[in-house]
């Protein structure tokens, strides 16, 4: 039986950058394989509509090639595969033990020519400009402390005319429903984490990242000063979560 782990981690608010990197490493690195489960339980399988979601905006026209950054196990990947058949997607990750079990996941549903993973940092994307027409990362920004890099090696890889889009969780502002958020994400969402997962501390590292990931209002700015243009924001599911869509300037080869 594997041994449950007795972590702590500080907020994210009183670290240093590196700091933050190494938490995710150690973080994403235990808690694999339930990883998948976790998120659809604690999600009420809203995590699977929000991808959908993100999916339904993508628009390819030119390389029909999607990057999907920080890719985790591959759902979003194996979606846009899916929705996508003439798409070519591939998928980076720097947690090595995400991304094996992504493989498996693309091997057993027969999406082994239309995936390829490779292990890589947001910040220092392995691929040319203009490589691809859509570049997406989902739950995974907040994870990342120099977001504008990330946003900005994003917008280097994608085509003039392509998209970047960012899905992440956010704390959520309508003041109904803020008390009741805050309750699930710091007593309940941990507590049922604690009985299923072998470290228990990575839920509280989430509730904490989320609390402390920028206003919608914020994010979509960061977006511009990264150099995106048309920047659009979808509210969904209260606002527990936002679709962040932007353009690279220049002109659309479609």
């Amino acid at each position: 039986m594997e041994k449950r782990l007795n972590k702590q981690y500080p907020s994210v608010s009183n670290v240093t950058g590196a700091e933050h990197t190494g938490m995710v490493k150690d973080i994403f690195s235990t808690i694999t394989k339930r990883y998948d489960f976790l998120n659809h339980f604690l999600s009420m399988r809203r995590d699977v509509a929000w991808r959908r979601f993100t999916v339904n905006k993508m628009r390819y026209f030119l390389n029909y090639r999607f990057l999907d950054v920080a890719c985790g196990t591959a759902d979003l990947a194996i979606m846009t595969a899916k929705r996508f058949r003439d798409v070519h997607t591939t998928g980076v990750d720097f947690v090595q033990t995400m991304l094996d079990a992504g493989q498996g996941k693309v091997l057993r549903k027969g999406l082994w020519q239309d995936i390829s993973l490779a292990n890589a940092d947001a910040l220092n994307l392995p691929f040319k400009d203009n490589t691809f027409d859509v570049a997406a990362i989902a739950f995974g920004i907040r994870n990342i402390p120099d977001r504008t890099t990330a946003l900005r090696e994003m917008l280097r890889v994608i085509t003039p005319g392509g998209q970047v889009m960012v899905l992440e969780m956010t704390f959520i502002r309508n003041r109904l429903f803020k008390r009741l958020y805050r309750l699930y994400l710091n007593r309940i969402l941990p507590g049922i984490a604690g009985l299923l997962s072998f470290n228990p501390a990575a839920y509280l590292y989430l509730a904490d990242s989320i609390m402390n990931f920028p206003s919608p209002e914020r994010f979509a700015g960061l977006m511009v000063e990264a150099g995106l243009t048309q920047v659009k924001k979808y509210k969904l599911t209260f606002g527990i979560t936002y679709l962040y869509i932007g353009i690279k300037p220049g002109k659309d080869k479609s």
